[in-house]
């Protein structure tokens, strides 16, 4: 078993490089699988939900060769469904992409039922209601979700609720169908602005994506292309914040700024210093933190993955704030292990009510989902002494080499082995 021991109360400065966005890497693997062809990916992070994503991948038939840390070449053209393991996919959300991507290329797809972060209900009837629109029918037995059809023809997609998955795989299924397909209240994540980029450097048409209504122009065949990820916000994001909760300085590098605009102005209500430029951001400690409101909603509106990191930052700041969680029900499951660091939180209903302003204090903590880890760390490294962290598996998940990456930063972290 391995955990994270922080000796905290020192400021982070320096530089640190963003890597390749764990959201948008996750569906572009996958959709390797409708080329049929030999694709060379670069820019991937070095994450464990990439290294299963390639597992599953090599399930299937697809031959992947790694040409360095961050670029892969995969080669799908004999790439078979229904040989991805229950056990495989049930460790992550993303293995629901393998329904879009199998029933795309091939008519059909076999796949168990997802895993990933305990975030309450997270339905998939939103992604079946796609499929069906396509002409496939859908069964769900024995733990896994089986999806078939004759023909699929492009159709008129209109989602209930705006889902990130269900977009991406109704692009994905849409892709080499039949016709033209009109996916509206559609997810407008910059990661569905990366398939979608991918996609078309394939040979695909889709268009629309980064707006509301997504437009695919079905095709006969894709081929093989080579791209790179685009940076991720949510690491970024959670580099910015670190930098003001340790009242440190940091330029991150690699990133895009427009991706990060509701990030960057909680933290400037906040009273941080934020200087952007094309492709950095500059975050310092202005002196004193002001706590504010914050809700999150899907782009681009503040994302529901810098969810507790924010919370860990207004902690520290001056007032009384509150957080609305408005995606996920069950993302206040971090409060305990805060309240365990001296953290005065709330919870009523979708909101927490965080009274700041005091230092938060060292103590074994569990990370209890990938995103609440990160927010323990930044908690351990605002903290005046040894902040041990439990179940560190979830944060390695989405972090590329985030102990290293703070260490070269001032921090004192450790990943140790017990």
């Amino acid at each position: 078993m391995e955990q994270i021991v922080i000796n905290g109360g020192r400021p982070l400065v320096g530089t640190v490089e963003v890597s390749g966005s764990k959201n948008a890497a996750l569906p572009i693997l996958f959709a390797t699988i409708l080329t049929s062809d030999i694709c060379t990916i670069e820019n991937v992070p070095e994450i464990s939900d990439v290294s299963l994503t390639l597992e599953i991948l090599r399930e299937m038939g697809a031959k992947v060769k790694e040409i360095d840390k961050n670029t892969f070449e995969i080669d799908t053209r004999e790439a078979q469904s229904g040989r991805s393991s229950y056990e495989l996919v049930r460790q992550m959300r993303a293995s629901t992409y393998i329904m879009g991507v199998e029933l795309g290329r091939f008519g059909n797809a076999k796949v168990g039922w997802p895993g990933g972060c305990n975030f309450g209900l997270r339905p998939i009837d939103q992604h079946i209601k796609a499929f069906e629109a396509l002409g496939a029918s859908y069964e769900n037995a024995n733990g896994f979700i089986s999806i078939t059809s004759d023909k699929l023809i492009g159709s008129s997609i209109y989602f209930d609720t705006v889902s990130v998955g269900a977009t991406v795989n109704a692009i994905m299924a849409s892709v080499l169908a039949e016709g033209t397909t009109v996916i509206e209240n559609a997810a407008k994540e910059p990661h569905i602005v990366d398939l979608a980029n991918f996609l078309n450097t394939c040979g695909a048409s889709v268009r629309g994506a980064g707006t509301d209504v997504i437009k695919v122009n079905g095709c006969k065949k894709l081929h093989g292309c080579s791209y790179a990820i685009i940076p991720d916000m949510i690491e970024a994001g959670t580099y910015m914040i670190a930098a003001a909760a340790t009242k440190g300085k940091l330029k991150i590098e690699n990133v895009i700024p427009k991706h990060l605009e509701s990030i960057t102005a909680k933290l400037c209500e906040m009273q941080v210093d934020v200087e952007e430029d094309d492709d950095f951001v500059i975050v310092s400690y202005g002196g004193k933190l002001v706590n504010v409101n914050v809700k999150t909603q899907p782009y681009p509106g503040f994302p529901t993955d810098m969810h507790p990191q924010m919370s860990a930052l207004m902690c520290l700041a001056q007032g009384t704030g509150r957080i609305t969680e408005g995606v996920f029900e069950n993302r206040f499951r971090y409060v305990e292990e805060f309240a365990r660091m001296g953290a005065s939180i709330e919870v009523a209903g979708e909101t927490a009510i965080i009274e700041g302003g005091k230092p938060l204090n060292s103590a074994p903590v569990r990370a209890v989902d990938l995103r609440a880890g990160a927010a323990m760390i930044i908690a351990g490294l605002s903290a005046n002494g040894k902040t041990v962290i439990y179940d560190i598996e979830s944060i390695e998940r989405g972090y590329d080499n985030i102990v290293s990456k703070l260490k070269a930063l001032g921090a004192d972290i450790e990943k140790i082995e017990v």
